[in-house]
């Protein structure tokens, strides 16, 4: 008797799950349309409904369309019902946003990191995120939790196993985090993070197969196949920027040899001959709206090899789109056509007639809305069930 008590509470969660995912994706729509959609019949789509209405999740708008009969009262995700944290650590800076149960930003913060020791991180961290709390509106459900986005190999308990750029190896960072701010935690890299953001509410809201693609001080990638990020058999996927584009190529801190991101990352800009007049992103994309020959070529020899990379992975995964992010999509008038070049010369013809390449519709924010998005889909998600 208990087994089957069970099993009913789960089909409820999922059943639950399955209309609230139909909400958020197609409002508004009525009950009726939910019904359709999913599969479900009418009467548990309303008795679900009822339930999610209750608890501040769903809320009833004016009548919708009819062609005949009474109207039917359209649904809405309510977006308002609680708020999530991001943070995204980047190797100079710490970025943070408390967005809206949709994503949206309500409130933004941003510091320099001088130092990246973890105590430090952590500590600068833990001020970020509960100034940001304290600046969450009144509602049902307050602060659902905290996603954070890093520059490295993170598993499925978050701990950062590998953070090179960071220095830091075995960093039980979402335990740390829990115990010190008492709410939920969610770790990701960084890549995964922009990928969640850009799928969900940016350049990629309309595909189902996504590669997402993070340039800046490395390369990394976030896959989504099929509407669900790809994590691999132990949460590593995606750590593109150590593939090897030249076989004897220059020599990595992994260990490899012609790693991706060597040519096609800011690691370029330390060995550039003649030295650049700058080694960061920003003020290198000011110098190449001012034509400085030497920036422009450096971009554009980055956008070459950026396509060769881009080029292996649409040839592997057969995406619907590429999605550019980090850094380095604010070079994007200097880097695109170079890198599409490439791109259309080398991609097997039958990938190119499904896929498109495109640059980060969230901006800098991608990974930092990503994260916050982890920690909403946490909270609203027990069950992880794919709907469409």
């Amino acid at each position: 008797m208990t087994s089957i008590t069970g099993d009913q509470a789960l089909v409820k969660k999922i059943n639950t799950s399955i209309v609230l995912n139909t909400i958020t994706r197609y409002a508004p729509l009525s009950r009726a349309k939910v019904s359709e959609l999913t599969g479900l019949n009418k009467a548990t789509v309303s008795n679900l409904v009822q339930e999610l209405c209750d608890h501040h999740l769903v809320e009833e708008i004016g009548p919708g369309e009819s062609r005949g009969g009474r109207k039917p009262r359209l649904l809405l995700f309510n977006g308002k019902a609680g708020c999530a944290v991001g943070i995204e650590i980047r190797l100079t800076q710490m970025v943070g946003v408390l967005t809206d149960l949709e994503g949206n930003i309500l409130a933004e913060e941003e510091k320099q990191l001088e130092r990246h020791d973890l105590s430090f991180v952590l500590e600068t961290m833990t001020q970020m995120i509960q100034a940001l709390m304290g600046m969450a509106p009144a509602s049902p459900y307050g602060v659902v939790g905290v996603g954070v986005g890093v520059p490295g190999m993170v598993d499925g308990e978050g701990n950062i196993l590998y953070a090179p750029n960071l220095g830091w190896e075995m960093a039980p960072m979402r335990q740390l985090l829990e115990d010190k701010l008492g709410i939920q935690v969610t770790i990701d890299n960084e890549a995964n993070a922009g990928a969640q953001g850009e799928f969900r509410f940016g350049a990629g809201r309309d595909a189902k197969h996504l590669l997402y693609i993070s340039a800046g001080s490395g390369i990394g990638s976030g896959i989504i196949i099929n509407g669900e990020l790809y994590k691999g058999a132990r949460g590593y996927a995606g750590e593109t920027g150590h593939m090897t584009i030249e076989a004897d190529g220059r020599a990595c801190t992994c260990g490899n040899r012609g790693c991706w991101e060597l040519y096609a990352s800011e690691k370029t800009y330390a060995s550039a001959a003649p030295p650049l007049p700058s080694r960061h992103t920003r003020e290198l994309v000011s110098h190449a709206q001012h034509e400085h020959p030497q920036v422009v070529r450096h971009f554009a020899d980055m956008g070459r090899f950026l396509g060769v990379g881009i080029t292996n992975l649409v040839n592997s995964f057969n995406p619907q789109r590429v999605v550019i992010g980090g850094p380095l999509a604010d070079a994007r008038p200097w880097i695109a056509g170079a890198m599409e070049t490439v791109v259309s010369q080398r991609t097997l013809p039958y990938h190119r007639e499904v896929m498109e390449i495109t640059f980060a519709e969230l901006g800098s924010r991608s990974t930092v809305i990503g994260a916050a998005y982890s920690a909403i889909s946490l909270f609203l998600g027990p069950v992880r069930v794919s709907t469409m």
